[in-house]
């Protein structure tokens, strides 16, 4: 028996749905882009082979005719631990999950401050923080890319920003510390070069100064928030011959950093310490008790910062630059006591 050779399932082509229709490729290409030029009666035999032949249109192609870009470039300062960080992994999940429903394609790109960055293609950027890349956002303002910053505020250049009101959480929570009767209050901050830290200071400051509280500075241990950085801050916290009786910590993962030095040192949370962490990482809950926390809406910045871009990208006329804070909000759970 002779066994005859099956021939590959050649796909359909645009010069496939121009023969059918009997019209030119040019013609099914603007029929495709919805090109308002087109004559009727050219445009239903176009649908009408596309339908036939079950023809899918090249995605890529179809922005080559229309001379834009769908490609969001998503910019992050690297840094150590980059993809353990809860914040990273919230904004690609947040920023992905839009551009996704929204038929843009997202291209991840981890930068330091000195490498440039290859701009070709893209039809928006989103900066998520500045932090020595700040030439690259003027670059792309300077060549007429949209873009946009996320968690990170920028008064002084004319470009959409959405940031977390840091500040003012940091207030709110240590201003909760002192409303169950602590006045020792010790602060473990973040990577001060970063500007969500740096607020998280000053709203740490804040509080004690409206509570007429007065700043210890040996009660501030600077990290980069790393763990490593947050377990060598809680040993020296707990050995001071005056040691706090409740922290502020810049980060979740550092709280909890704090939480297994306390215990390890056979201390009691919150009965010798106090703890506020920042961020509502889910991984909070499951501590020796509940960490009570500062929630930042992460999610909603990402959302919010594709929503503006894609204005920007759609925008026929210079779009109107908004610059954002979003709120926070304090969420009391077990790790803190009444003095």
């Amino acid at each position: 028996m002779t066994r005859l050779k099956k021939t590959p399932s050649r796909s359909v082509s645009i010069e496939d749905v121009a023969r059918l229709s009997g019209v030119s490729i040019t013609t099914v290409s603007r029929v495709i882009n919805k090109f308002p030029s087109v004559k009727e009666k050219n445009r239903q035999k176009v649908l009408a082979a596309v339908k036939q032949l079950k023809f899918e249109p090249s995605v890529f192609a179809q922005r080559l005719a229309s001379g834009k870009s769908n490609i969001v470039a998503l910019v992050i300062p690297r840094y150590e631990g980059v993809f353990y960080s809860f914040y990273v992994l919230e904004l690609i999940r947040g920023i992905g999950t839009l551009c996704e429903a929204l038929k843009l394609d997202l291209l991840l790109h981890l930068t330091d401050a000195c490498s440039s960055l290859n701009l070709k293609g893209v039809g928006g950027i989103i900066f998520a923080d500045l932090i020595g890349n700040r030439r690259q956002l003027e670059d792309a303002l300077s060549a007429g890319i949209p873009a946009m910053v996320i968690n990170n505020f920028v008064d002084d250049l004319q470009v959409s920003c959405i940031a977390v009101d840091n500040q003012g959480g940091a207030t709110n929570a240590v201003n909760y510390l002192i409303s169950l009767g602590h006045k020792k209050i010790a602060h473990i901050t973040g990577d001060l070069v970063t500007q969500a830290a740096a607020a998280r200071l000053e709203g740490y400051k804040k509080a004690l100064e409206k509570n007429n509280i007065q700043l210890r500075p040996q009660y501030i241990f600077k990290t980069d928030y790393s763990r490593g950085q947050a377990r060598s801050a809680a040993e020296k916290l707990f050995k001071m011959e005056e040691p706090p009786s409740a922290v502020f910590v810049a980060s979740d993962a550092m709280a909890l950093e704090v939480m297994n030095v306390a215990a390890e040192l056979g201390k009691n949370i919150p009965r010798d310490l106090s703890i506020v962490g920042f961020d509502d990482n889910p991984s909070g809950l499951y501590g020796q008790v509940a960490l009570t926390t500062v929630r930042q809406p992460l999610i909603k910045m990402a959302e919010e910062g594709v929503k503006e871009l894609e204005r920007f990208m759609n925008s026929r006329a210079p779009a109107k630059i908004k610059k954002v804070f979003l709120p926070t909000e304090l969420v009391i759970r077990e790790s803190c006591r009444n003095v």
